[in-house]
């Protein structure tokens, strides 16, 4: 009798855990974004304001859009680390073709991303042609690009007049057209926000309601199943590491017109926060699977979190641990419910 109730004891904390585990996926991020909000508006006044609030959606752009290109990745069951590196070039050289060279605003939007077609392209031999498991690729390719960039500008950050290794100053200056795409207001927000909110959308729609969003997602979740079903899982990866490419590409180039200058390592920083906003993605409302919606809500969890802790002036040396705290917040809870749910199957 007594091993009767210990059963049925043990079975009912089992079944409290597991709902509290599946409760935590599913509402623990909105959870620990409205306790944020709550906290730091009680102990600043200039915390919930629209000034700030539009100051933490601007300052989230760059690192949404590098992140959105990894989740294109982590959807075929893959993993860019060049995401950092690959902002970094096309910061560099968008800044170049402006100052260095005087090259018309289209060029000087087009070839960046171009430059990220590129990145993602060898990213994309590397893995799907020769091979190479993609944490190891792209961990290679962020070495070569992060030198590319380094060796292209000569370990000099890229700005107005700046003077020229080779004899005098540089010729050029960034316009106002392009600094506007960084620094300018539309419709009472900045501009960067809605370029943000526009490819959010875009890869929401991509990834939820269309044809080719199904096959990526089928692709990630079982390769030769997809292969079996006649998608060419070769080509989805192919452009999966393309489309992350021109994401990343996309970032260096916000990044130069923000900041108005083409600062060498730019996006080394970044590639942490835009895993992390991703893996705290994965468990919004439950989705658990790398969704753009769920990206921006990790990315703006992380935004609010540093800009309130900036409010409260802790030194910025220690945003790390805090980036990486939440890292491995998201990446426990979700491997804790998917280890869970392995066991139920």
């Amino acid at each position: 009798m007594q091993a009767v109730e210990k059963k049925s004891t043990a079975k009912t904390q089992n079944s409290a855990q597991e709902k509290a585990i599946q409760f935590l996926f599913k509402y623990g991020a909105i959870f620990l974004l409205v306790f944020i909000i709550l906290y730091f508006s009680t102990i600043s006044d200039t915390f919930f304001t629209y000034g700030n609030f539009t100051d933490i959606l601007r300052s989230i752009s760059i690192v949404t859009l590098l992140a959105l290109g990894v989740t294109f990745t982590l959807v075929v069951d893959g993993f860019d680390l060049s995401v950092g590196s690959t902002m970094s070039l096309s910061t560099v050289v968008s800044a170049s073709l402006m100052v260095w060279y005087e090259m018309p605003l289209w060029l000087v939007l087009l070839l960046p991303i171009l430059v990220g077609v590129l990145v993602g392209v060898v990213n994309s031999l590397l893995i799907v042609v020769i091979g190479i498991p993609d944490l190891l690729a792209t961990l290679s390719m962020m070495y070569i690009v992060a030198g590319l960039h380094r060796t292209y500008t000569e370990g000099y950050s890229i700005y107005n007049n700046m003077p020229l290794t080779s004899g005098g100053t540089a010729p050029g200056q960034f316009s106002e057209a392009f600094l506007w795409i960084g620094q300018g207001q539309m419709l009472g927000l900045p501009v960067p926000v809605w370029i943000m909110l526009i490819l959010v959308l875009a890869s929401y729609v991509v990834l939820n309601h269309t044809r080719w969003g199904r096959i990526l997602y089928m692709t990630g979740g079982n390769a030769e199943a997809a292969s079996l079903s006649g998608v060419n899982v070769k080509k989805v990866k192919f452009t999966a590491y393309v489309v992350s490419g021109v994401f990343a590409s996309m970032a260096g180039i916000l990044f130069t017109a923000r900041v108005g200058s083409g600062q060498i390592d730019a996006g080394a920083p970044l590639l942490m926060e835009a895993v992390a906003a991703v893996f705290v993605g994965y468990s919004v409302l439950g989705a658990g699977k790398p969704n753009a919606l769920g990206t921006f809500f990790g990315a703006a969890v992380i935004g609010i979190l540093l800009n309130g802790l900036t409010i409260l002036n802790l030194p910025y040396y220690a945003f790390d641990i805090i980036k990486g705290g939440v890292l491995v917040a998201a990446l426990a809870v979700t491997y804790i419910y998917a280890k869970n749910k392995f066991a139920k199957t």
